[in-house]
Parts: structure tokens; C-alpha cells; sequence
């Protein structure tokens, strides 16, 4: 779970943010709750994002996968999508989340892939399907995401 993985972007998202100084690992990155469950992003693009999470450590009472960690996982992987989608003079803000759980699952890695279903010019939808290693489908959540313009300076504006 230390190793850091070197996420896959397409070359033009790397070249938009290179001429902008950013980091883009680190701005789509899973963030502090992602890294201390695991989350791993694999590949990143504006028409899909995966990435893997461990069972491990994200167990409810009962030894399975939480729920919550599902939705960490989906919210994580969708954001990072509509971020993408928004390009550099947006930011994604989540306005709705479901998830629904299909297996549980007690061990190993599970692998969430996000699909936009939606991309709009203020508003994303994505789907984002979670899988165990024997790819059978375990949770199926959907994101929508408001995209607000960057205000000057490039931080988020504090609500």
C-alpha cells in the first residue's frame, strides 16, 4: 500500500497543466482521506478514471468492505473526471452521490472505473462501477458535480 503509482493522463491534460506550473499528481490525487484508505488512481482522463482501493482496512463490524468506502472510492475517481472535464479554470464540487451495493467483500484489492454519462459546461455525471479481482461488480454509484469557475488567484472559493 506505500508504493505511489505514477498516474496515466493523456498528453494534452499534461500540457495544459505543465504550462501552468501544476503539479498534476497531486492536484488529482485521491487527497488525505484517499490516501489514508488506500486509494490508488491508476489512469485519468476525461473519459475515464480508474483507480483501486483495499479491502483491507476499510472493513464495517462485520469484516466486509464498507459502504462508505465505496463511496470514497466512487467520489474520488468521478471527481477527479469532472475536474478533468472542467480543464484548468474550473473546480468540481460534488452535489450528489448514490451508491448502490451489490457483494460484499471481505479481502483484496476492488477496482473502480468512472464513465461520464454526462459532460456539460456547469454540470457532470459519472458512473462508476467497483469491481472485485474476480471482476464481479460489487457497488454502482453515480456522481454529479457542479463546475465553478476558478475565482482569480486559481484557489477554490470558500463558501
Amino acid at each position: 500500500m506505500g508504493e505511489q503509482q505514477q498516474v496515466k493522463f493523456p498528453q494534452e491534460i499534461i500540457d495544459e497543466y505543465a504550462a501552468l506550473g501544476v503539479d498534476l499528481p497531486a492536484m488529482f490525487s485521491a487527497g488525505h482521506l484517499g490516501t489514508r484508505m488506500g486509494v490508488q488512481i491508476i489512469e485519468a482522463a476525461p473519459e475515464r478514471v480508474v483507480g483501486t482501493m483495499p479491502v483491507e482496512g476499510n472493513t464495517q463490524p462485520y469484516g466486509l468492505l464498507h459502504g462508505g468506502a465505496s463511496a470514497v472510492l466512487a467520489e474520488t475517481l468521478g471527481s477527479v473526471g469532472s475536474m478533468l472535464h472542467g480543464g484548468s479554470s474550473k473546480v468540481a464540487v460534488g452535489v450528489d452521490l448514490n451508491c448502490t451495493h451489490h457483494r460484499g467483500v471481505r479481502s483484496g484489492l476492488v477496482t473502480g472505473v468512472a464513465t461520464p454519462v454526462h459532460r456539460g459546461r456547469s454540470t457532470t455525471t459519472y458512473e462508476i462501477v467497483i469491481t472485485d479481482e474476480q471482476d464481479r461488480r460489487v457497488c454502482t454509484a453515480r456522481l454529479t458535480c457542479l463546475l465553478r469557475d476558478l475565482p482569480a488567484g486559481g484557489a477554490p472559493a470558500k463558501d
